[in-house]
């Protein structure tokens, strides 16, 4: 997901210009979507916002906007269970709670215990499983609140650096954090996190800083520095500008993603565990945020691309 922190279109060209970083206004995003399913082709959404087994969702409420993907796991589909209904259900459940105002901003881990529970109470039955990222954006404190589960994850770029970022939650090599819901025969046998072991962090952010939240398929095919270029390459926040960049990353990472020649970090880590593999074979789901004076996050999940670019003012762009 790519956002830009901004106060609006008029506001957003004086930031650019010079626009001091400890205005006491509230700060919203501004963001676009483009992608790739799992059948490759740009642009095809599932019900709801769902890339392949993979979802995303926007929400806004009065003083905060709300990021969250979920990166299905596809061995379900092993077993006859569909992988996107799970994460698409946790997060279209999530999307709902934070337009009712359900949550706390301060608390994302709140939001993701509270959709997880509602699916756990569904009267129709619901396999699967999913890691989760949600990212809170307090437009009053300009702080950031994550709640990261998994190898799904965010970082935040200041000035063309890493200021912050997210720890990647596994339990052994591939094998990481994850909600899930198991036929009554099989609990206890499948692996099964709860919410409260996400890891979660708070941050000031400022303007022009980038948010990407983005799950494994951005992170295990493109190294940190790779990213960093790509970003420079945004030069304003308008909208064209903001979708060429996150298409760009995209499409990098997925080209990197089918490289067999290619040393991704996932490979790197893969030799690092006695395994020869070279990139990943997988197709990943990537969504960008850019918080309008640049304020950005990109989320990418296992088996779809897809960058979102949305308007966090309460509109598509």
């Amino acid at each position: 997901m790519f956002s830009v922190l901004s106060y609006g279109r008029l506001v957003a060209r004086a930031v650019l210009g010079g626009l001091s970083q400890t205005d006491s206004r509230d700060y919203s995003l501004v963001t676009a979507s483009c992608g790739f399913g799992k059948d490759f082709r740009k642009g095809i959404l599932k019900k709801g916002m769902c890339y392949g087994d993979d979802a995303c969702f926007v929400a806004r409420h009065r003083s905060a906007d709300v990021l969250g993907v979920a990166d299905g796991v596809g061995g379900w589909r092993d077993y006859g269970v569909d992988p996107s209904q799970f994460s698409g259900t946790l997060m279209r459940t999530c999307e709902r709670l934070v337009k009712e105002g359900r949550f706390v901003p301060s608390n994302p881990v709140g939001i993701l215990t509270a959709g997880y529970c509602e699916l756990l109470q569904n009267k129709v039955p619901l396999l699967g499983s999913s890691t989760a990222c949600i990212v809170v954006l307090d437009r009053t404190s300009h702080r950031l609140h994550t709640a990261n589960l998994g190898d799904s994850g965010f970082l935040v770029v200041r000035g063309g650096e890493v200021v912050h970022r997210s720890d990647e939650q596994q339990h052994y090599f591939n094998t990481p954090f994850q909600l899930s819901i198991a036929p009554p025969e099989a609990e206890g046998v499948v692996l099964s996190d709860s919410p409260d072991a996400a890891d979660s962090t708070s941050f000031d952010v400022q303007l022009g800083d980038i948010i990407l939240t983005a799950t494994d398929g951005l992170f295990d095919n493109m190294p940190d520095y790779m990213i960093l270029q790509e970003l420079k390459k945004l030069k304003n926040s308008n909208y064209e500008s903001i979708q060429q960049t996150a298409r760009s990353i995209a499409e990098q990472a997925h080209e990197l993603a089918y490289d067999p020649t290619y040393m991704s970090p996932f490979a790197q880590f893969a030799c690092d565990n006695g395994l020869n593999v070279r990139g990943k074979k997988i197709i990943f789901f990537f969504p960008p945020t850019l918080l309008l004076p640049l304020l950005l996050s990109l989320r990418n999940l296992k088996q779809s691309e897809v960058l979102l670019l949305q308007n966090l003012i309460g509109k598509l762009c």
